[in-house]
């Protein structure tokens, strides 16, 4: 007879989160009780947000709100259904014609949550005798692909482009197809994937090349259309993914690419065909987003300039920011309780930060992901500033020299950045 235990005796021995309640340094689930997008009202008191993914602050745009509003008066509140049975919208088939145009490729397949394209695509994408060639910093859900897809999975260093080249001159002729996945904007690090010569290698070894553009979209390219038109290598791409929970301000996801890929995977991609379909709401607040990121500019534009005001600042402070050039401006604190009792510090002074510690980042990497809007006004930009300032001197993150040189070692050992003010 087995030595059977009970199933639910690892939840009774977690302990992690209780500790960091206890010490009133819990820093997730903070109940957000009202929003303007930019701010949002915590436990009573005004915070400045500068821990959303909502880039050019469209999520209370008055017309992306509407057009929300309309849907919903039109359709109902859901679809209560999937795309092949009864959920299939002429706003599904409209914003899908759309964004494919948009991202520059011949169509595209929207999906329920952006988690479920890249875990759905790659799983019907790759079989037994295939392999995926994944950077090391993807997202969750390209690892979640990985793991439910039948090929290997061979990783590569993060943006290491001899190191790419290494692992498929030791494996490729081993399989069949051939898959590189890679994150366009990396959105713990917020550093660029390096396209070109990764474009260069997917042709010489073989292989098709897919960029999630989940922290791309909205950010690089004239009219944020992603990391291919940011490098002006669009053709290039095969496959590209997106998000509609950032830039897009809703929620759910597409791939786009070759009709006839497109079409397969409609057909085969199991959270796509057994999942409801994106809401009416969802469907028509994406489609105003993209009708104003075609036609106006002045948000991106805004964007960037918010993006460089707080990174040029953030550097002259002394934070190292792993030199990202995008709205993610990882702050780099070392140790987690350190990136916890920073990040209680700051929503206690009204400023609501993110903190990401292991398994997100390695051990002794801890961050402060901060990002930015191009809704942030100048006002909300420098009471951050004022208040990452005070914070950093507080805990030791600014102003001694020791600390500064050993992150800039851990900076440069782990995500192979050098320290530049």
């Amino acid at each position: 007879m087995s030595n059977n235990s009970d199933l639910f005796s690892k939840c009774y021995r977690y302990e992690d989160a209780k500790k960091l309640q206890a010490m009133g340094l819990y820093p997730y689930f903070r109940k957000i009780t009202a929003s303007t997008g930019n701010n949002v009202i915590t436990n009573g008191k005004r915070q400045v947000m500068i821990g959303s993914n909502n880039y050019l602050g469209l999520s209370h745009d008055p017309r992306v709100m509407e057009a929300a509003k309309d849907a919903i008066d039109k359709y109902g509140t859901g679809c209560t259904g999937s795309r092949f049975l009864n959920g299939n919208l002429d706003l599904h088939e409209e914003l899908e014609a759309r964004l494919a145009k948009f991202v520059g490729m011949e169509a595209a397949l929207c999906f329920s949550t952006g988690f479920f394209v890249n875990q759905g695509t790659i799983a019907a994408l790759v079989g037994r005798s295939d392999v995926i060639y994944s950077d090391r910093e993807n997202h969750a859900s390209i690892v979640e692909g990985t793991q439910v897809a039948l090929g290997d999975t061979i990783r590569f260093k993060h943006n290491d482009i001899a190191d790419l080249e290494r692992v498929l001159k030791n494996s490729r002729e081993k399989y069949d197809g051939a898959l590189i996945v890679a994150d366009g904007v990396f959105s713990m690090s917020g550093d660029i994937l390096n396209l070109p010569p990764i474009i260069e290698l997917a042709k010489k070894y073989n292989c098709k090349l897919y960029v999630d553009d989940a922290h791309s979209l909205g950010v690089l390219g004239t009219h944020g259309q992603g990391t291919g038109h940011h490098f002006g290598m669009q053709n290039d791409v095969d496959l590209v993914m997106g998000t509609f929970s950032k830039s897009f301000a809703t929620t759910g996801g597409f791939i786009a690419g070759k009709a006839d890929v497109v079409h397969y995977i409609k057909h085969k991609a199991r959270p796509f065909m057994f999942s409801a379909a994106m809401s009416p709401a969802s469907t028509a607040t994406a489609l105003k987003a993209l009708d104003i990121m075609e036609t106006e500019t002045q948000h991106i534009e805004n964007l960037r300039k918010n993006s460089a005001y707080m990174s040029k600042n953030l550097k002259q402070l002394g934070f190292n920011t792993l030199n990202s050039n995008t709205p993610i401006i990882p702050l780099l604190v070392g140790d987690d309780a350190t990136a916890f009792a920073i990040a209680q510090y700051l929503v206690e002074e009204g400023v609501f930060v993110t903190p990401v510690v292991r398994p997100a980042v390695p051990e002794g990497c801890a961050l402060l992901r901060t990002s930015y809007m191009a809704s942030h006004t100048q006002e909300d930009l420098d009471y951050a500033l004022e208040h990452l300032e005070k914070a950093g001197k507080k805990f030791g993150v600014l102003g001694v020299p020791e600390n500064t040189e050993r992150l800039n070692k851990i900076a440069f050992d782990n995500f192979g950045v050098h320290a530049t003010l």
